[in-house]
């Protein structure tokens, strides 16, 4: 049975030594740290290598070593490496001491109790519980100045055995609800491209100026920079309000009434259309949506349409529709401007077509895709509240295990 008595306080630097051997010349994989899959090779979750002249300061890790992001440690940037590898300078490598089980001091350092202590020792402005923080790092002085509890070695190797089975478990449970959730998408996307596909067919596809009545984008330039927001005011409609069909509501700024008023030519009333002239990894160029009733005085920003269209021919609510869906956002990246992210003008949206259904037909085309959505969105929910629930069992699991909470050999909590 565990017992905390032949467990010993230290500070945690005297588990490890902080390695610092740049690379030089030489070229191992070069490797990153992700919150979810631990160190891996950064081809894997991206093809944009950094520069080759760069390398050379980037330091080398070894295989078993423990590779820590300063930045987002406390989000669970954290992992022990598998290879021999080059990782970012700003990174932390650790090289366990003989006399203390790797993976047992990987998860600590993954454990609730020792984040906290990690956030209290972090460096920037901000917050993390905001998720603000501006360049928050852990320094290695602050790290190893941490005191933990430490078991005895085969105490630490039971504790690393047990959390390895649950963990790869709960793993498989999470990457099992992720693809279910993609499937849910790839789902949706298919019945939307299946219907505005079936819609082109019967009614053909005509370009949006035809029905456009009054189009315009956001001020460039100093017509609208940061000094201008202001903490209330008139809002200001940027990209990452505009989703697909749907008004995204979180990301909010805002610009003082009067300056607005001078900027009276790029406002947006409730009901209007907003199309996004940017497309990012996230979210497809083309895609647009509805300014919602209660938006009060607001602007659009640069990179963000606002229009207006003959509604007696075309709803904005499925213009929405029609050009968040997969064929038109495919059509817009043909017609898309820019070398390193792809970009539309007022002239090329102008140009966008769309298939035109008699009006009753374009509110059931509304109907059935919000009914789709929907459907889909409630089963995507529950997917998320069954990953949030395996996280935060992770957590709990990880926390309870190496503070000593728990039995590992019967997996039953022991009384503190």
């Amino acid at each position: 049975m565990s017992s905390r008595t032949n467990w010993r306080s230290q500070r945690i630097k005297y588990l490890y030594r902080v390695v610092d051997n740049r690379a030089g010349n030489r070229r191992p994989p070069l490797l990153s740290v992700s919150i979810h899959h631990g160190v891996v090779r950064r081809d894997s979750m991206t093809g944009d290598e950094p520069r080759a002249d760069d390398l050379s300061t980037y330091k080398i890790c070894a295989r078993g070593d423990i590779v820590l992001n300063r930045m987002r440690a406390f989000q669970g940037a954290i992992g022990i490496s598998l290879q021999s590898g080059l990782v970012s300078p700003d990174y932390l490598v650790l090289r366990p001491s003989p006399l203390v089980e790797a993976r047992f001091l990987h998860h600590l350092f993954r454990s609730t109790w020792f984040i906290g202590e990690m956030i209290s020792r972090l460096r920037g402005i901000g917050s993390t519980s905001q998720g603000n923080v501006r360049t928050p790092r852990i320094n290695p002085e602050g790290l190893g100045d941490i005191e933990v509890d430490l078991p005895p070695l085969d105490e630490q190797c039971r504790i690393a055995d047990f959390l390895d089975v649950e963990i790869s478990r709960i793993t498989r449970l999470e990457d099992a609800r992720r693809r279910q959730v993609s499937l849910l998408r790839e789902r949706l996307a298919s019945r939307w491209s299946e219907q505005v596909t079936g819609l082109g067919s019967a009614y053909g596809w005509t370009a949006l100026r035809r029905f456009i009545v009054s189009i315009t984008d956001g001020p460039f330039g100093s017509g609208l920079t940061s000094d201008h927001y202001s903490s209330d005011g008139a809002r200001v409609i940027r990209l990452g309000n505009i989703g697909q069909a749907l008004f995204r509501n979180a990301d909010k700024a805002y610009i003082p009434v009067a300056y607005a008023r001078q900027l009276r030519h790029h406002e947006v009333r409730s009901g209007d259309l907003l199309i996004a002239g940017l497309g990012d990894e996230n979210f497809p160029l083309g895609r647009a949506c509805v300014a919602p009733e209660g938006i009060g005085p607001a602007i659009v920003k640069a990179d963000c349409f606002r229009v207006r269209l003959d509604q007696r021919r075309v709803t904005h609510a499925y213009a929405a529709w029609v050009l968040s869906s997969p064929p038109v956002t495919d059509q817009v990246m043909l017609l898309a401007r820019g070398a390193t992210r792809a970009r539309i003008n007022l002239n090329v949206a102008r140009e966008i077509a769309i298939p035109v259904p008699p009006l009753r037909d374009q509110s059931a085309t509304c109907g059935a895709l919000t009914h789709i959505r929907n459907e889909v969105g409630l089963i995507e929910q529950g997917c998320v509240r069954q990953l949030d629930l395996l996280a935060e069992r992770r957590r709990a699991l990880i926390t309870a295990a190496v503070t000593g909470q728990m039995d590992v050999t019967t997996a039953r909590r022991v009384s503190a």
